[in-house]
């Protein structure tokens, strides 16, 4: 069972949980996961993107690749040793 309830968070950072009574007494895992209610998405800077030369290096090389199918590659690679 899920119990979600929305809270204002009072000056004092004090909250009073009152469980629903079908819940039996006894030993329970309680998750506390802060977040705000509407939460905003922020973007990296520019200054704080770093440059991926490995990654834009495999990225070219796969554009280059058109519609080949992982059987196609594989005989392609093979096809030197089998000669």
């Amino acid at each position: 069972m899920t119990i979600e309830q929305t809270v204002e968070i009072p000056a004092d950072h004090r909250l009073m949980i009152e469980v629903p009574p079908e819940i039996p007494a006894g030993r329970a895992v309680l998750a506390f996961t802060p977040a705000p209610e509407n939460p905003v998405k922020v973007k990296p800077a520019d200054s704080e993107k770093r440059p991926t030369p490995i990654s834009d290096r495999l990225l070219g090389i796969a554009s280059q690749a058109g519609d080949i199918s992982l059987d196609e590659l594989r005989a392609e690679r093979l096809s030197k040793y089998l000669k």
